[in-house]
């Protein structure tokens, strides 16, 4: 008998609900980019689910409902979620395809060296991963309902916030590394003993 609550709980509920998200966000912001009604009601699509990240999260913890189920999709969740969004600003030509090449390399790349560490430990997110997921929140929230359609002055906010993402992105990568190294490196060591 498992000792792990149910997997049909509000949590992973929450997690399901912004996988199905994904694709109703991905439609409303490609199907019609130039509609400002349309891209408030991707911004606003994206912006509930990402809310599901932290709701999730806060109800999984407060009533111990984790699970392994929620544990592997609530972040595979998150990665379509931002990805998506990304890609989507980028094929509607308002974000450099280079930006978004350098945040998914570095998001599959982390993932699956996180995975590739599981035989010598499990390495949980640390708070710069948490602030690097909020930063891309924020500027992908600033940059959804379109640059062009809004004044000089947000724009310039928003590619503020979008350079610090960015930024963060990067440097965690370097810290995910060297946690990376020092457990292997520590596992090892424990396993010569």
């Amino acid at each position: 008998m498992s000792s792990q609550p149910s997997r049909l709980n509000a949590a992973n509920a929450l997690t399901l609900l912004r996988l199905v998200l994904v694709p109703v966000f991905a439609w409303m912001l490609l199907s019609h980019p130039d509609d400002l009604g349309w891209r408030l009601g991707s911004t606003a699509v994206f912006a509930i689910a990402i809310a599901t990240d932290a709701v999730d999260g806060r109800i999984a913890r407060k009533y111990n409902l984790i699970t392994d189920f929620g544990k592997l999709w609530d972040s595979i969740a998150d990665k379509a979620l931002t990805g998506m969004a990304f890609i989507g600003l980028s094929i509607v030509g308002e974000l450099p395809w280079w930006i978004t090449a350098l945040v998914l390399i570095r998001e599959w790349g982390i993932t699956w060296m996180r995975v590739a560490m599981l035989k010598y430990g499990v390495m949980a997110a640390n708070a710069g991963g948490k602030l690097k997921t909020v930063l891309q929140s924020v500027a992908l929230l600033l940059f959804l309902p379109g640059l062009p359609l809004m004044p000089a002055w947000l724009q310039w906010i928003a590619w503020i916030a979008m350079a610090a993402a960015v930024l963060v992105t990067l440097v965690t990568a370097l810290a995910y590394i060297r946690e990376a190294i020092a457990l292997r490196r520590n596992s090892l060591a424990e396993q010569e003993k």
